[in-house]
């Protein structure tokens, strides 16, 4: 099991979480920078310091962009994608809000084709539910679940289709997990077979502004 991190914290309004992350950098599959709902309007000197410290310990770094179910024009997130490439060094990018139906598939393929011409090596989509299996062919991983564990523990169902491909294929975001059952949410997103994880001691409206404690804890 590894462990996707999205961490929607400034770096100087808690350089703690950030050295956390820095030191288990090896336990993650990949950290994801979201300066300001995507790079901002400028360089970010704590970002770039943090990027830089990330990459030194090995992780793979991407950048965030807001999709907006499609409603988002191309060029803005092209502009982003660039951004974060110059500005912080990043692999690739975590497509948030993406669709997950069979009528925006066309377009999200044509976005990450476009995306990864300019450079992005790692592309994730994040749905937030299981999407349309074409998604899966446009990905590296793609999130299938994005809730809070109350949900992920009683509701959570997957289709039938996801059992023909790698659990490395899939990711389950969970937030407002108590801090006990993080190993417990761990186990269940194994079980369910996502090969990636992200549970999260967190409520929303931002939930991810701490790392995963499944990061400092020993696997299940």
């Amino acid at each position: 099991m590894t462990l996707l991190v999205p961490l929607y914290v400034h770096p100087a309004e808690d350089p703690g979480a950030w050295a956390r992350l820095i030191g288990a950098a090896p336990r993650t599959w990949a950290v994801v920078l979201n300066p300001a709902s995507g790079p901002g309007p400028r360089p970010d000197p704590a970002f770039t310091a943090a990027a830089a410290a990330l990459r030194a310990a090995g992780a793979r770094l991407l950048g965030y962009v807001d999709t907006a179910y499609g409603s988002r024009e191309a060029a803005e997130a092209h502009y982003e994608m660039l951004r974060y490439r110059e500005w912080y060094g990043v692999d690739g990018c975590f497509l948030d809000q993406v669709t997950a139906d069979r009528q925006g598939l066309r377009a999200c393929r044509r976005l990450v084709r476009s995306l990864r011409r300019l450079g992005a090596a790692t592309v994730v989509l994040n749905p937030g539910v299981h999407p349309d299996p074409g998604y899966l062919r446009l990905a590296d991983l793609v999130v299938t679940f994005e809730g809070d564990w109350a949900t992920y523990a009683a509701r959570f169902s997957r289709p039938e289709w996801t059992a023909r491909h790698p659990p490395e294929r899939f990711c389950h975001l969970v937030h407002s997990t108590p801090e006990a059952l993080v190993p417990l949410a761990v186990r269940t997103a194994r079980d369910r077979g996502a090969g990636v994880c992200g549970p999260v001691t967190g409520h929303l409206p931002n939930p991810w502004t701490q790392p995963t404690p499944a990061l400092t804890t020993p696997d299940p």
